[in-house]
């Protein structure tokens, strides 16, 4: 079963499920319609889960079923759950669908930032022109191991989260031009290109890697992953599917904001961790092994709860919501 032909010809329900959905008030009519449209919409959710699991529909469709269900439930809709919810099934989804782009757009910037590397530490002529001598050397054996260490911990959390946000939301927000997120993430790695180069011209590779890779691996993750995020908004313009760019353009939209959100946590927490473990008094070893956890923690976190959300037995549909599927397929 073709997913994008399945989601284009039940499209109108979806959209008019969303619809009543945020509406502040329903009439005796539109609380029926709603409560139709949800039960057709399951089992549309569990078609798409057992025929062909697509995580752009899927997410969708969820996120739709959700809204609708706090409002024709009876019970009260618990806090805790919603953001549980939140947490163990639609961020990780949101990162897991792109999952791909992001492997691409983080081994291109690796590329790019050690060619860079490269290219600097074998051409000396090149590396003057960074600056001067006096200016590298003292930029390498003082100033780069104390803009980690002359702040306040807190502060300095704060100020790279704020940093790192901003980079982050330029990837995202330009990507519909397509150029935008790819020349931020040029420029990014060359300079972490070049300043690898600089640290090595005075035998100081080794701190470099020692400041850098703590907090570095999950940080440099949250900029790749904003990046991917920006160029599949400019990918759903290009090629639209079975969709009209507009609709693709929308549907990409969407599922990017919940990108957006995710990133703002990610960031938080390699803000946390260049704050207050990069500067710390720990071994070097022990500080890149939590870098390493952290990235770790991460990917685990997309792979097995995003791929868990994407699947026909994730378990995310109550019993009603099953019945209702066995009784529309048939």
């Amino acid at each position: 079963m073709d997913s994008l032909a399945y989601a284009k010809a039940h499209s109108d329900e979806w959209m008019r499920l969303e619809q009543l959905a945020k509406k502040s008030r329903l009439s005796g009519a539109q609380s029926d319609e709603l409560i139709q449209l949800y039960q057709r919409v399951a089992g549309e959710l569990a078609v798409i889960r057992t025929k062909a699991p697509d995580p752009d529909v899927v997410l969708r469709m969820s996120m739709a079923l959700s809204r609708a269900r706090s409002r024709i439930t009876t019970e009260p809709i618990s806090p805790w759950a919603a953001i549980l919810r939140f947490f163990a099934v639609i961020l990780p989804l949101s990162f897991y669908r792109i999952r791909r782009w992001i492997w691409v757009v983080s081994a291109a910037c690796v590329a790019v930032g050690t060619a860079v590397f490269l290219v600097y530490s074998l051409t000396p002529n090149l590396v003057d022109t960074l600056g001067s001598y006096s200016a590298q050397q003292a930029y390498a054996k003082q100033a780069f191991e104390a803009y980690y260490t002359e702040n306040a911990h807190a502060d300095f959390s704060m100020v790279v989260w704020s940093n790192n946000a901003w980079i982050a939301l330029q990837c995202v927000a330009g990507g519909f031009t397509g150029i935008y997120p790819i020349v931020v993430l040029a420029q990014n790695m060359v300079s972490v290109g070049q300043t690898g180069a600089v640290m090595d011209r005075f035998g100081d590779l080794g701190i470099f890697f020692q400041l850098i890779l703590p907090h570095g691996l999950l940080e440099l993750t949250a900029i790749f992953i904003a990046g991917a995020a920006g160029l599949r908004i400019f990918w759903a313009l290009v090629h639209p599917g079975a969709l009209p760019r507009v609709a693709s353009l929308g549907r990409e939209g969407r599922h990017t904001v919940m990108v957006a959100l995710g990133l703002v946590f990610v960031l938080f927490i390699s803000g946390l961790i260049e704050g207050f473990v990069t500067p710390s008094a720990l071994p070097w070893w022990l500080k890149i092994i939590i870098g390493a956890l952290a990235l770790a923690g991460f990917w685990a976190w997309v792979m097995i709860l995003g791929k868990r959300a994407a699947s026909p037995s994730s378990g995310e549909m109550d019993s009603g919501e099953v019945g209702w599927h066995i009784e529309y397929a048939q």
